[in-house]
């Protein structure tokens, strides 16, 4: 199976990847199935658990590689990893004013991007997607970086990667799809709306292969990109959501763990 995987194109390897972390998202949203709501302790937890993934997955496997390669290449090691990543949080800051979108468990009031009169359960699923795109791109940039033979890159670390993000999509199919039940939803209808929302993630891995594979010289940029997307997201959605019931010993104990478990799949696997 290893060794299948190993002769496809990068681009086809992100795809794939990407379909593995929707699937997770996939998973966790079928929890609705069994539960129509989860302790809010937990949910909390659960959210924080995921911002550990994405900030250690943020350096071990995106600013890290990206100073590595710039290394390798004789450039100034700390200008790409600055520049993509102050891009990458420019770029998260622009989406998020313009699109509309409402954080879960956040009242109707504090709906962000342009005025709209899409309904709650909408909003509430494009504000999933919309930290969805930066962790799908880093996926795919990681497996592009691998045909653009990058010393630096390794299966195993965009593998490791993938799985790191693959776990964490499972508590935030979660926090989708119950509160959405928990709203008067059918099962079925917060089932649905939770998996959509991880369903941009192999569109962006497989844009962010391409990209790398045409233009090899913006790979270290686009790594530092990815990862100041996604440290926009932890900042400004998932660690407030978690800390909003008061929660905050209980995620901070996830997030700590949650960093933990990818730091240890990055550097055992990558």
């Amino acid at each position: 199976m290893i060794e299948w995987f190993k002769t496809l194109h990068p681009v086809v390897q992100a795809l794939l990847a990407t379909c593995f972390t929707w699937g997770m998202t996939a998973a966790g949203a079928a929890l609705v199935f069994v539960f129509k709501t989860v302790n809010q302790r937990l949910l909390d937890g659960m959210l924080g658990f995921a911002a550990g993934v994405m900030i250690a997955a943020s350096y071990w496997s995106l600013l890290a590689p990206a100073i590595e390669m710039t290394e390798e290449s004789g450039g100034i090691p700390w200008i790409p990893a600055v520049v993509g990543f102050l891009l990458g949080g420019i770029f998260l800051r622009i989406v998020d004013g313009l699109l509309p979108h409402l954080h879960i468990g956040f009242p109707d009031e504090e709906r962000e991007g342009f005025k709209t009169h899409w309904r709650r359960s909408v909003l509430l699923v494009l504000a999933i997607t919309l930290h969805n795109f930066p962790e799908g791109l880093a996926v795919g940039v990681a497996f592009g970086a691998l045909g653009a033979d990058f010393p630096a890159a390794s299966l195993a670390g965009a593998v490791a990667l993938a799985i790191g993000i693959g776990i964490q999509n499972f508590p935030e199919g979660t926090a989708v799809s119950v509160p959405l039940r928990r709203e008067g939803f059918s099962r079925f209808k917060s089932f649905w709306y939770g998996q959509m929302s991880g369903v941009v993630e192999p569109i962006a891995g497989v844009l962010g292969a391409a990209a790398v594979l045409l233009i090899k010289p913006i790979l270290p940029y686009a790594l530092a990109f990815a990862a100041g997307a996604m440290i926009y997201v932890v900042i400004e959605e998932l660690i407030p959501e978690s800390q909003l019931k008061s929660n905050s010993d209980v995620a901070t104990s996830g997030a700590m763990i949650g960093f933990a478990v990818m730091m240890l799949l990055d550097v055992a696997l990558g």
